[in-house]
């Protein structure tokens, strides 16, 4: 039996679909008052369970022999740094704990790119890079990387993990709207009225998913995976969109000084009006920072081989369209 932590997210519902095509018995976690329509229609056992409560992990773990930890807080907003610590470093701390008191076959927890130590531009970022919450950009990853650290430790302990980086994540399947969600979905609505300068990497839910899958089959014990996909500026993405909606893509470029200026205190508007910030100083410095991202390892140790970037971005657009209503 495989137990699965995050299972309502993006690549949580993902990972659950894949595990239930390939016959596994699946058995997800879910806190109090989770919002479970992204496993709607789905074959899986529903166990109450929060990563903050290590008494509800062990009760929850019994019987699996694979844990895929996933659950956690994603945001690319300031703040909340007590609750970014509760959930996604004190909660993977407590999902070792329950995973080596149930005697776990193997766990893969999902990290992220962004909990590695980013090196200067025109260098490439790989498992080469340690997991550095010191030398990291923001709450996030300092959370990311400290959680990655939990992980080692366990591993120190005899726990059989490997963790797993993937970089900015689209596509289908994404009930609970991520961040490229929203964008997509602004743009969609004709919102988008200028841009700035910047690229990043982004890779497809699905090959996410089954890289995953992959790291926990193939990986080695105490190995991380890079699971990255194609660089794609902001120009480009958004003049795919314009392609694929019909809807004229934003012409005016702000300077990033001008953009990095409005972004320190457009938090209070957010705050005041309770929308989702699609792009935050944080953001903007990720977009314009290093994202030559390699999945080398990857695609040597788990054939890992993510589809182009402009399919992942054409099956957005579609699964919006049919599930998302705006």
């Amino acid at each position: 039996m495989i137990a699965v932590t995050g299972a309502t997210g993006h690549i949580g519902n993902v990972l659950v679909r894949k595990l239930l095509a390939r016959g596994e018995t699946v058995r997800v976690i879910v806190p109090p008052f989770e919002d479970i329509k992204p496993l709607n229609g789905l074959e899986v056992e529903i166990v109450e369970g929060d990563v903050r409560d290590v008494d509800s992990l062990i009760k929850a773990f019994r019987g699996a022999e694979i844990v895929y930890h996933l659950a956690g807080i994603v945001t690319i907003s300031s703040g909340n740094d007590d609750f970014l610590h509760q959930v996604n470093v004190e909660g993977t701390k407590n999902v070792v704990i329950a995973c080596l008191k149930n005697n776990v076959k193997r766990m893969v927890y999902v990290s992220s790119v962004h909990a590695l130590k980013e090196p200067p531009h025109g260098t490439v970022i790989d498992e080469t890079c340690d997991y550095d919450p010191e030398c990291t950009r923001g709450s996030y990853d300092r959370s990311k990387a400290l959680a990655s650290l939990e992980v080692i430790k366990g591993i120190d302990k005899n726990l059989d993990a490997v963790l797993v980086c993937p970089s900015g994540v689209i596509g289908p399947y994404d009930y609970r709207i991520s961040q490229m969600g929203h964008l997509f979905i602004n743009f969609m609505k004709g919102n988008l009225k200028a841009r700035v300068d910047g690229a990043y990497d982004f890779v497809d839910v699905r090959d996410v998913a089954e890289g995953i899958i992959l790291a926990c089959k193939k990986g080695k014990c105490g190995e991380s995976y890079v699971l990255a996909g194609e660089q794609i500026s902001v120009q480009d993405l958004f003049l795919e969109l314009e392609k694929l909606t019909g809807i004229k893509a934003p012409s005016l470029k702000i300077p990033l000084w001008l953009f990095k200026a409005v972004s320190k205190i457009s938090p209070l508007y957010y705050k005041v009006t309770g929308k989702e910030p699609l792009f935050t100083t944080y953001s903007i410095e990720v977009i314009n920072s290093n994202s030559k991202i390699s999945s080398n390892k990857a695609f040597n140790e788990l054939d890992y081989f993510p589809r182009p970037i402009k399919e992942s971005i054409k099956d957005s657009v579609e699964w919006i369209r049919k599930n998302i209503e705006f």
